[in-house]
């Protein structure tokens, strides 16, 4: 009965008619790849990271998220082109995501770069009730192992003060149909605007404020606003809310080819899920290709 209370609580949360959004993240500032395929290539390295994010850290059936993407640029950088897979779990339901990336860019005048960006892929819902304590026939608790096509798009225009991204990873919702004339929707379209500028103190020290809107077609927008504070490339610490219902801490180090990232959240006391939220990420920053930059870049 525990369980099934608190992946009730979950699904009520995290989910309307039974559908999930794409994963949240708090570190998307650090790799904007995971919500915008135009990003793929855009610091003309080879990168890869692996992101594990625990939502509501202590409470059973929590949601969680692994996320490992790769992303490199070709054609003398004037093409990325990136790899992203994810499981996300809540509660009974998991999703498997395999996405493969492309985007262009365009160099305009002033330093300002533009790219356009697509992603394709595979995803896998499933869930198990196999935890739960359901009476037989209970119509909103269905079995089901579906597997659908995705495709992706977004937009970016990036100079060394600004990014501006506009993106919806996955256009394709998804639907299972329970037979007997039921279906429910399993996965939800979101649309991502990012904005953020780098403000420059001085020569080692900028500010970097930054905005991202996030919403879809069946759930409330949330606005997530950050104040990062940077110090050269190498270290860079922050605060975030998620709609005033959530507060948090950006950490980030690089240390040569490499970045250790850390994001914790907590609730408002307002909020009706007293629980820590705790992101990690690890990834690599490397110079595989003769016209790639020599340096770590962090914009």
């Amino acid at each position: 009965m525990k369980k099934i209370l608190i992946f009730m609580s979950c699904l009520l949360i995290s989910t309307i008619s039974m559908a999930q959004q794409d994963p949240v993240y708090a570190q998307y500032l650090n790799n904007p790849f995971v919500i915008n395929p135009a990003y793929a290539g855009s610091n003309e390295r080879l990168n890869a990271s692996f992101q594990y994010r625990s939502q509501w850290s202590g409470v059973q059936g929590h949601p969680e998220t692994f996320n490992f993407n790769s992303h490199l640029s070709i054609k003398d950088n004037k093409i990325g082109v990136g790899l992203i897979a994810i499981q996300d779990k809540i509660g009974e339901n998991t999703t498997n995501d395999l996405e493969t990336a492309a985007a262009y860019k365009i160099d305009l005048t002033g330093g300002k770069v533009f790219s356009f960006g697509m992603q394709f892929g595979l995803m896998r819902f499933t869930n198990s009730l196999s935890g739960l304590n359901l009476q037989p026939g209970d119509p909103y608790f269905n079995l089901y192992n579906v597997s659908k096509f995705n495709t992706g798009a977004g937009v970016m225009l990036k100079s060394d003060r600004y990014l501006i991204g506009l993106s919806a990873p996955h256009l394709i919702p998804v639907s299972v149909n329970m037979g007997n004339g039921q279906s429910i929707l399993v996965y939800d379209r979101t649309y991502y605007m990012l904005g953020s500028y780098m403000i420059y103190l001085n020569e080692r020290v900028r500010l970097r404020p930054a905005a991202l809107l996030r919403a879809s077609d069946n759930f409330k927008p949330t606005v997530d606003l950050n104040m990062n504070l940077q110090i050269e490339d190498f270290y860079s610490a922050g605060i975030f809310t998620r709609n005033f219902n959530t507060y948090g801490v950006l950490l980030q180090m690089i240390i040569k080819n490499y970045r250790l990232g850390y994001a914790i959240e907590v609730p408002a006391s307002k909020t009706a899920i007293p629980f820590t939220t705790n992101e990690f990420m690890f990834g690599i920053s490397l110079r595989a290709l003769k016209f790639h930059r020599d340096s770590f870049s962090v914009f």
